[in-house]
């Protein structure tokens, strides 16, 4: 097999296991369900992924990545320190909008499955709340807003997104996540005295 289709085997699977884990739970799911979702042979699986663990943990590094690529992305056409920091948390919440069984394997999945899981949420979570972080003291630096502790107004607004997507998972209200965006934003600037303008 070429490297080139190894990769792509690999990504199928992780594709198919982010479906079956996130409709049936890390607990309950199998591997010969990941394995007829990826339509790959159960030894092509055990080749690439030897556990069920090491599919698991190899699924969250995969949704980790997948996200803060689409974070970064946002976060380099935004045009001051602020705008970054809300197009970062904005971009978490419009991405687990459009991708449920993204948000449920690194929201909820990946911390009800053991402490060597818990470990890479709580590496994301740090990842985003130090991109936000960078943004505030860059912008306390520039004079956009008054001093703050950075570091933990960062992860006050990465973890009130949190958890209107957990709560959103789990009720379903809002009906359209996207739409706890304005009023999240509108709190956020408030919070570090600038005025709780629209949403462009």
């Amino acid at each position: 097999m070429t490297q080139q289709r190894a990769i792509e085997r690999q990504r199928r699977i992780l594709e198919a296991a982010l479906r079956v884990y996130a409709r049936r739970g890390y607990g309950a799911a199998t591997m010969d369900e990941v394995a007829r979702a990826s339509r790959t042979s159960k030894g092509g699986l055990y080749f690439h992924f030897p556990s069920k663990e090491d599919l698991f943990l190899a699924l969250l590094r995969y949704a980790s990545r997948r996200l803060l690529e689409k974070v970064e992305e946002a976060m380099s056409a935004a045009p001051d320190p602020v705008a970054r920091a809300e197009a970062a948390l904005g971009t978490v919440l419009r991405t687990f909008s459009r991708h449920r069984p993204l948000a449920r394997i690194l929201l909820l999945e990946g911390y009800g499955a053991g402490r060597r899981f818990q470990a890479e949420v709580t590496a994301l979570r740090d990842r985003c709340a130090t991109l936000v972080r960078g943004c505030l003291e860059e912008a306390i630096a520039r004079g956009l807003i008054g001093p703050v502790d950075a570091d933990l107004t960062a992860r006050a607004w990465f973890g009130a997104t949190v958890e209107v997507i957990v709560h959103w998972l789990i009720t379903g209200r809002p009906r359209r996540l996207e739409d706890a965006y304005p009023p999240l934003r509108a709190l956020f600037r408030r919070s570090v005295g600038l005025p709780p303008d629209d949403v462009p």
